[in-house]
Parts: C-alpha cells; sequence; structure tokens
C-alpha cells in the first residue's frame, strides 16, 4: 500500500502543470510537440516528402508569475522551440520579464512577439499558422521578415519593451520599442562584417536595426464589438525598421509598413483579411527560417522545399493581400483562404516586379482540448523574370523565388500541454 502511495504522489507531482513556490510564486510549464507528413511539388524540382516540424511549431517553456498586490502581478517567460522530427533544437524563443495591471495592461522587456504577429491580424487570423499551410512566407500572403516585425513563423524582437494595454470598451493598443544596436546584443551573431547590412539579422530569427542603428518601433490598435449575435474586429498598425550605417551605404533606406484588417464572425462563420502596405524593405525582403520551410533562408539553390513568397525586392516596395473563411463543423473547422503579394519594381538591384498568387484548403479536427489533427493543400503560383542575383543584399544570396507553381500537400498531429 505505502510503494502504491508513493507511486501516486510521484506521478501526481510530475503531471501537475504548475510548481508552487516560495513566497506566491507560480511557474507552469507549458509546450506543444507538432509533426506533418508533407509532400512539396516545386517547379524543376522533384516532388519532396519529409515527416518533420519544418514550421517550428514545437516549444516548450516555463512561464512565472508573482501576485504582488493591489492587482499588479510580475511576470516571466523563457520558451524554446524545437523541430519535432529532426531532433533538432532551434532558435530560443519569448525570453522576457515584466509586469502587468488589469487597470493599465501589461508591459514586457526582452526578447518579444511582435503586435504584428500576435496582437492585429498575423497569425491571429490564419487557422494554419506555424504550419506548412501558413499564409506567411512560402504560403506567400503575408509578411514573413527574418527580424521580427512581420508575422515569420519563430520570429522575435530582441532588446525590446513591448506594452499592451488594458480592453476599454473594445478598444486595445500595443506598441514595442527596440533599441537599435540589438544586433550587438544576439548571441547568435558572430561579429563579422556581415552582421552589419544583414537586414534584421538574417539566419538569427529576431534582430532589427542593427549596429550603429536608430530606434525601431511598431504600433497597432484594435477595436472589438458584438452587435445582434455578430462579432466585427477592426485592427491597424505601423511598423518602423531604420536603416543602420551599413545597410544605408548599400542603398537601403528605413521601411515602413502599414497594415489595416477586419474580422467577421456569426456563429459557426468567420471571415478574416488584411492589406499590409510595405516601403524600403529591409526585413520585408527576407524570411524567416520557419516561414520559408527550409533549413537555411539563405540557400539560393532552390534545393528543397523552401521559398520565400512573400518578399519583396530588396529597398522596394509592394503590397501583400489576404482574405480567409473558416466554417466551425461540430469539433472540425473547414478553412479556405489565400491572397496575393506584389514584389514592385527596383530596389539596390533595380529588380523587375515580381508577384505570387496563393490559395488554401484544409481542416483542422480537435481531438480533445488540447490535441488536434489537422491537413490540406497549398498552390502557389510566382511570376518573376529576375535572374537569381536580382534579390541578393550586400552579397549575401537571397532566398529562391524561381517563377513556375509550387504545391503543398500536407497532414499533421498537435498536442499542446
Amino acid at each position: 500500500m505505502k510503494k502504491k502511495l508513493i507511486a501516486l504522489a510521484v506521478a501526481g507531482a510530475l503531471a501537475a502543470p504548475v510548481v508552487a513556490s516560495a513566497q506566491g510564486t507560480n511557474v507552469t510549464i507549458f509546450g506543444r510537440v507538432q509533426a506533418e507528413y508533407s509532400l512539396v511539388d516545386f517547379s524543376g524540382t522533384p516532388s519532396q516528402g519529409s515527416l518533420q516540424d519544418n514550421s517550428r511549431s514545437s516549444r516548450w517553456g516555463l512561464h512565472i508569475t508573482e501576485d504582488l498586490g493591489n492587482g499588479l502581478k510580475a511576470n516571466a517567460r523563457l520558451e524554446q522551440g524545437l523541430n519535432a522530427g529532426s531532433g533538432s533544437a532551434t532558435t530560443p524563443r519569448e525570453q522576457w520579464v515584466g509586469l502587468s495591471s488589469n487597470q493599465w495592461g501589461d508591459i514586457k522587456f526582452g526578447r518579444v512577439q511582435s503586435p504584428f504577429k500576435d496582437f492585429a491580424g498575423g497569425m491571429t487570423i490564419d487557422p494554419f499558422a506555424y504550419t506548412t499551410l501558413q499564409a506567411g512566407g512560402s504560403g506567400g500572403t503575408m509578411s514573413a521578415g527574418a527580424n521580427g516585425l512581420g508575422s515569420g513563423a519563430n520570429t522575435f524582437v530582441n532588446s525590446a519593451i513591448r506594452y499592451d494595454s488594458a480592453n476599454i470598451e473594445g478598444f486595445s493598443f500595443s506598441g514595442l520599442l527596440m533599441p537599435g544596436d540589438a544586433n550587438t546584443l544576439n548571441p547568435l551573431q558572430t561579429g563579422s562584417i556581415t552582421s552589419g547590412f544583414l537586414p534584421g539579422g538574417l539566419g538569427s530569427n529576431g534582430n532589427t536595426g542593427g549596429r550603429n542603428g536608430e530606434f525601431d518601433g511598431q504600433a497597432a490598435a484594435k477595436y472589438h464589438v458584438d452587435y445582434m449575435g455578430m462579432g466585427f474586429d477592426i485592427f491597424g498598425g505601423y511598423s518602423r525598421d531604420n536603416a543602420n550605417q551599413t545597410q544605408k551605404a548599400i542603398g537601403l533606406k528605413t521601411e515602413e509598413v502599414w497594415r489595416v484588417g477586419a474580422s467577421w464572425a456569426f456563429e459557426n462563420f468567420k471571415l478574416s483579411g488584411q492589406y499590409e502596405d510595405i516601403n524600403n524593405a529591409i526585413g520585408s525582403a527576407t524570411c524567416s527560417t520557419a516561414a520559408s520551410l527550409t533549413a537555411n533562408p539563405l540557400d539560393a539553390a532552390g534545393a528543397g522545399s523552401g521559398q520565400c513568397n512573400s518578399a519583396m525586392n530588396a529597398g522596394a516596395d509592394g503590397n501583400i493581400w489576404f482574405a480567409g473563411a473558416q466554417y466551425k463543423w461540430g469539433n472540425t473547422t473547414l478553412v479556405a483562404q489565400g491572397g496575393m503579394t506584389k514584389a514592385h519594381a527596383g530596389g539596390i538591384n533595380s529588380a523587375a516586379a515580381r508577384k505570387a498568387d496563393s490559395f488554401t484548403v484544409g481542416a483542422i479536427h480537435n481531438l480533445s482540448k488540447r490535441t488536434s489533427i489537422f491537413g490540406g493543400y497549398q498552390h502557389v503560383y510566382v511570376t518573376n523574370p529576375n535572374a537569381a542575383t536580382a534579390n541578393d543584399i550586400g552579397g549575401m544570396v537571397a532566398p529562391s523565388y524561381a517563377t513556375g507553381s509550387r504545391a503543398t500537400y500536407t497532414i499533421g498531429v498537435r498536442h499542446n500541454f
């Protein structure tokens, strides 16, 4: 009997999601494990199948809270990404400490998500976010810059201060400010001369600004109202990535991105859409590793399934629109979405205009509150008259933008804990 009681006690301790320590501090263990079988048909490349998590959805972490009294809390988060199926750990995810209050909102200091990613549009309106069918990057209908200021999978903003307001009669606001020398703080940077002009710290999935850069920032607001059984959301935002001295030397200027969008929901049906206007692309001329679904976003050979369809021509303008519909049928959500990326001609390489059209259909079925299976089909058609070198930046080789079709079939399973 004693052995059984001890075994039950140990099992209960290991299964408990929250561990309470002294002085009222709570530590919650959380995470996700996901794996997909994906088949990619890319023009000029043999079909490729893989069983892993190329969008880097898998992760685990600790969320820490302490009640300070008078409605004030101290919070912190430490999170690490994984790639189930390949056995590799990827970049660190959120790493921040902050304070929160029901009256004035939340403030965070450290490595954070951008408001464009998890507050106003972006991944909040893409049900296939962090899967092979995602809208950003290879999906081609949302910006997915490696600097974290877009909606790229597995991207974060280093050395940042982020504030999220409390909800006041349906209105809320989010703002982010990042000191310009964040490249010197990233442990993944080597300190070589190339780190000075890498747009957003290519490969590190987190830098903006750069050595001798200026302050970068992002602001977004949204409004929610319920009316006659319907829910309406309207959102918008502005993002600014100042070119650092080395980027200016090769002709890059301050990048500015404007975003507007809305969602409408009635019973089991939901429509969402957004539009992004991009000027003087820096980070928006890139994709994160997880968004382009490739091991290395600088791989220009096109070998593999990776492609960065949402990127602009470096230093040039462009626009991206996205629209999606969802219908919930029992425990299953049916999804249809798509849009278009237009990279305008110009920039530091005087590249010709390029565009990508995309549509996605699929479904997500919840087996429980924590476990789901998903699958679907995505088709992207790219028109690109440029030579391979037209999108290179300062000697760094850009991702592949080959003309032709890209068809993706996938089925996957996800468990949250």
